[in-house]
């Protein structure tokens, strides 16, 4: 974050939250908390697994973590001969 009132740094997560109270959230009427814990842990899941993103051009951002870390050099090393 870069300073107090910068528009910037909540973007990101207003962003999540919008789509988690409309796909998720407003569409069930939770009974107990251990049932919204649990369809909020599954709608992340999804929101991270298998949903395309347009901002990552249609990946996930599982994808593109996953990607990230390889070019990081955080992959394994397929380069080492067994002795």
């Amino acid at each position: 974050m870069d300073g107090k009132g910068r528009w910037m740094d909540n973007v990101f997560i207003e962003r999540l939250w919008r789509s988690l109270k409309y796909e998720c959230v407003y569409l069930n009427a939770f009974e107990h908390g251990v049932q919204a814990r649990k369809q909020i842990g599954a709608w992340l899941k999804h929101y991270n697994q298998t949903r395309p993103h347009s901002t990552f051009n249609g990946q996930t951002p599982d994808e593109v973590y996953n990607k990230e870390k390889i070019y990081q050099g955080h992959a394994p090393d397929n380069n080492i001969q067994a002795a």
